[in-house]
């Protein structure tokens, strides 16, 4: 489980540090739209289970599920011009796999992690496949107000 707790840290540190507009250009982790700079990670939620109740991460989205094919999806949201953290967007994800039938909707509630504002939620993702991560972030004040950013994740297991 150390292991595990190590990876997990891995990926926040590399959502959450440095300046993401310099960081790479677009591709299946990151994407740009109407002023939005996002990156994108899936991991398995056995890697949150590895956490003590105790412990922030042990509970967030209210402690994660016991399930064979549960993973949490991450992603960072940053003004693409100035390259600020944006801490105060709702995120709606809706996602769906190639080879099957229907898709899920969830809300990516905000977690704070080493002092930054992530978005993430527990997710199903039951097979090998390529899944739309379709997200909708919504940014009060922000012009315009509601941005959609698709992503393509291919899921193996």
């Amino acid at each position: 489980m150390k292991l595990l707790g190590f990876l997990f840290s891995v990926l926040v540190v590399a959502i959450t540090a440095g300046s993401p507009v310099s960081a790479a250009g677009e591709g299946e982790s990151y994407k740009t739209a109407q002023g939005l700079a996002v990156y994108l990670g899936v991991l398995p939620a056995a890697i949150v289970r590895g956490h003590p109740g105790s412990h922030p991460e042990g509970t967030m989205h209210g402690g994660a599920p016991q399930g064979k094919h549960e993973d949490h999806v991450v992603i960072a949201v940053f003004d693409a011009k100035t390259g600020a953290r944006i801490e105060n967007a709702r995120v709606m994800a809706n996602i769906s796999g190639l080879g099957h039938v229907g898709a899920q909707t969830i809300e990516l509630e905000a977690m704070s992690i080493a002092g930054t504002v992530t978005y993430g939620n527990f997710v199903e993702l039951p097979g090998n496949d390529r899944y739309d991560i379709k997200l909708n972030i919504t940014v009060p004040g922000r012009k315009p107000a509601s941005v959609q950013i698709d992503f393509t994740y291919q899921h193996l297991q």
